[in-house]
């Protein structure tokens, strides 16, 4: 029988090719890519990605690493210069106080266990590292969007599970984290993007995308 995040998994490989063309020429990427830079900071390494798929967000903000359940994807991000390795978050194939950076965009939803993949980000970061969260609220025009489409049977996005900003911030305090900075951006309703956007601070529940940055407690 095979394992729930084989079956999450099993379209991206399927389809990876289809997957990666989603970023070409899109202005949505531009829009999310803009969000994730105001936070992302100069790349440091070793710098991970879980949930790498064909590399376009690793390649485009200096993460050496990345991880993902299908493999299909990533002989893209291979071939966009990053050291791959198929695995899953919340069993993540490096030592602990390895990386510089641990980045999560759009992945959040599709995991088995988020809990778990906040624990082994916490475990494998430095002390002086930092988490980049990139996430659809559920709340949003968006969140609810894509709801919709899972409750239809989407290909993509049957398995995924949307969280509130509570949610996400619950999860990742109970693993260790102090969630930091963080801004909102997409604000144009899902189907009908025609300009570019700029990212506003803070977490907006009605946004279509926010990104957050958390350090490691030393009290944990």
């Amino acid at each position: 029988m095979k394992k729930q995040w084989q079956v999450n998994s099993a379209v991206f490989h399927a389809r990876a090719e289809e997957y990666d063309s989603w970023f070409d020429n899109s202005l949505l990427f531009d829009i999310e890519t803009a969000a994730i830079a105001a936070l992302s900071g100069s790349p440091k390494q070793p710098s991970l990605e879980i949930g790498v798929g064909p590399g376009r967000f690793a390649s485009h903000f200096g993460s050496n690493f990345g991880i993902d359940p299908a493999r299909g994807p990533l002989l893209f991000a291979k071939s966009r210069a990053i050291a791959v390795c198929q695995a899953i978050g919340e069993a993540l194939p490096f030592s602990s106080k390895s990386m510089n950076r641990v980045s999560l965009f759009f992945t959040l939803c599709f995991v088995q266990n988020p809990g778990e993949v906040f624990r082994e980000s916490h475990r494998v970061l430095q002390e002086n590292g930092f988490l980049l969260l990139g996430f659809v609220p559920s709340t949003g025009a968006w969140g609810k969007n894509l709801q919709q489409k899972k409750e239809e049977g989407h290909p993509f996005y049957k398995h995924a599970r949307f969280f509130t900003i509570e949610e996400i911030k619950t999860l990742l305090t109970d693993e260790g984290f102090v969630p930091g900075e963080s801004v909102s951006i997409l604000y144009q309703t899902p189907g009908n993007v025609t300009q570019m956007e700029l990212p506003q601070p803070g977490m907006d529940k009605e946004a279509g995308f926010i990104v957050l940055r958390s350090t490691k407690s030393y009290n944990r």
